[in-house]
């Protein structure tokens, strides 16, 4: 059962949190939602768009860390060696930076990103940015971010 909606652009994709592999990692984002924030294609990863977070701690560790996310996965690398960021996969990824390879925790998972995600991913691919929100499912927000994506 989905417990998040995100939204890009004008297009709402529902998300899983993975709680039991990343039990610190969904708890910290929780405290987060709502979270707004701008997304790009990334430029070391493959077929995937990231928010950059800069130095910011999140205060977690690594959970299930992972390099490969499979399509549909949404990870956070918690800093170090390059900077704190988010990653959505819609294709073939391995998370990288110029730094090198890292790793991230898998918190989200959306099944359907790896269709729909893909066809919008590729027509965001190269121009510019783009605003993400994202909502809890069981509070009003989802109906709010519904409203605002015009």
């Amino acid at each position: 059962m989905a417990d998040v909606v995100i939204a890009i652009r004008s297009e709402l994709f529902l998300a899983e949190f993975e709680d039991a592999t990343a039990p610190a990692t969904c708890a910290r984002f929780r405290a987060l939602l709502p979270y707004e924030d701008q997304l790009i294609h990334a430029r070391w990863s493959g077929e995937a768009c990231w928010i950059p977070l800069g130095g910011r701690d999140l205060g977690i560790g690594y959970e299930n860390a992972t390099s490969y996310p499979a399509p549909g996965q949404v990870i956070v690398y918690p800093g170090g060696v390059s900077e704190t960021e988010i990653l959505l996969a819609y294709g073939p990824t391995r998370l990288a930076s110029k730094a090198g390879q890292l790793a991230g925790n898998n918190f989200l998972t959306t099944g359907k990103i790896s269709i729909g995600w893909r066809k919008s991913a590729a027509r965001f691919s190269g121009k510019g940015r783009h605003r993400l929100r994202c909502g809890l499912l069981d509070r009003p927000e989802p109906k709010c971010l519904v409203s605002a994506m015009g």
